[in-house]
């Protein structure tokens, strides 16, 4: 049996974990409330993880990827706020 072989039986004993749940561009736009540039920005940078799918390159962002890029972002505008690099006031001016 060559090494190919092994590894898809290997794959194939994976179906009792779950598998993620796929967001689209769409979806993920609403999620952060951004526009779709600056969500395909974040893909395009590597910000945001997402991977292409299909014939026609459909892309998808994996919850759990989109969970961590939340995550990153909070811990980064922490960072912004303990060091000073944001000013009272900007992120009312914001809203």
């Amino acid at each position: 049996m060559g090494q190919w072989t092994e590894e898809v039986d290997k794959m194939e004993n994976r179906t009792s974990l779950p598998l993620p749940k796929m967001l689209t561009i769409d979806q993920v736009q609403e999620i952060l409330n951004l526009g779709k540039p600056m969500v395909y920005a974040l893909v395009r940078s590597g910000e945001l993880r997402a991977a292409t799918f299909g014939p026609r390159g459909i892309w998808r962002v994996r919850e759990d990827d989109l969970a961590a890029y939340i995550d990153a972002a909070y811990e980064k505008t922490a960072e912004r706020i303990a060091s000073g690099q944001v000013p009272d006031g900007e992120a009312a001016a914001e809203e």
